[in-house]
């Protein structure tokens, strides 16, 4: 006959088992990913380097962070992660990019204004899509997708900014 002191043992030793085994397998999902380099590919500066007219910049640019966003995507639903961060990281050189060369131009320049407005709806048109990547990852990878979706929204704030300055109206 078993006594009360032995099942008390023996539930107390698979409790302690169940309880580390659960903490180790806590412990490797709690790692979060290293965010991706932000590049701009070396075709990519090239071209953009090549256009004269700040519009034709623009478009470009955009053009190029819709195809990462869009390669990201296809990424994502194939629940390839890490090429996917790639992509997301030449997006997010893009969005850098871009706006660097828009905000070191002449700020009261109409075609620089324009340009800043061109690629502040462009971004506004990135987000949702952003989020949508942003609600199906695993949590390993969610924190640099939340922190690229705030970063974005302070570039879109960054490319408004020039816009409501003093300097924009002549008196």
């Amino acid at each position: 006959m078993r006594t009360t002191l032995e099942y008390s043992v023996f539930y107390f030793l698979l409790f302690t088992v169940h309880c580390s085994l659960f903490t180790a397998v806590s412990a490797q999902d709690d790692e979060l990913a290293p965010p991706p380099l932000r590049t701009v590919t070396k075709e990519e500066r090239i071209s953009l380097d090549a256009q004269a007219d700040a519009k034709a910049r623009t478009k470009l640019a955009l053009m190029y962070m819709t195809d990462h966003l869009a390669a990201a995507e296809a990424l994502n639903s194939k629940h390839e992660y890490d090429t996917m961060f790639r992509e997301l990281g030449g997006f997010h050189g893009l969005v850098d990019n871009t706006l660097l060369y828009l905000t070191a131009a002449d700020k009261n320049s109409k075609k620089i204004l324009d340009n800043l407005k061109r690629f502040e709806i462009g971004l506004r048109e990135f987000m949702p899509r952003l989020e949508v990547i942003h609600r199906e990852l695993p949590f390993k990878y969610e924190d640099y997708v939340r922190r690229l979706l705030a970063y974005v929204r302070n570039a879109r704030t960054k490319a408004l900014d020039p816009m409501f300055a003093d300097t924009v109206v002549k008196q």
